[in-house]
């Protein structure tokens, strides 16, 4: 049911292949590798495995009636409906705190409540948009690249 785009799901395990995001700049703008995310920046997610954006849009979702989550776009490329906002408490987003996504164009925050999908994807949780910030809506990377900015970009300590 819903759009009929790609399913974003969760899972348990924070080393799942089929989990990792990659973090890049808005569509008119660019996130140079290595440069901090800001708290209040806006940012696409990415889906590595598939070169699908993270979306949302006015559908609601299939079992909890909430906004639908899906994956959208070729090679990276989609739509302003796959703009989210970076909520964090410091400066930066570093790479220990839990953050909130909240969608540019629809004002939810990506969340994850519990509701699990029977067949074909047995024991995934539903992603969904929720209008208002709660525990349900704290994110936290668990596995990836994290790359630390030179101070000095001409300095290079590698051959």
């Amino acid at each position: 049911t819903g759009s009929g785009q790609q399913s974003v799901t969760g899972v348990e395990a924070s080393d799942d292949a089929n989990s990792y995001w990659r973090i890049r700049g808005k569509t008119d703008g660019s996130c140079q590798r290595g440069t901090p995310v800001k708290c209040g920046q806006a940012i696409r997610l990415t889906h590595v495995n598939t070169g699908k954006n993270l979306h949302t849009h006015h559908f609601p979702s299939p079992l909890s009636s909430n906004q639908e989550v899906s994956a959208f776009g070729d090679d990276g490329e989609g739509d302003d409906l796959d703009i989210w906002i970076v909520q964090c408490s410091g400066t930066y987003w570093e790479r220990e705190d839990a953050v909130r996504f909240k969608h540019v164009g629809t004002e939810v925050f990506l969340s994850i409540t519990g509701e699990q999908y029977g067949h074909p994807i047995r024991g995934q949780r539903e992603v969904h948009g929720m209008p208002t910030a709660n525990h349900h809506n704290y994110w936290k990377a668990m596995e990836g690249v994290f790359i630390k900015p030179s101070m000095d970009p001409a300095k290079h300590d590698e051959l």
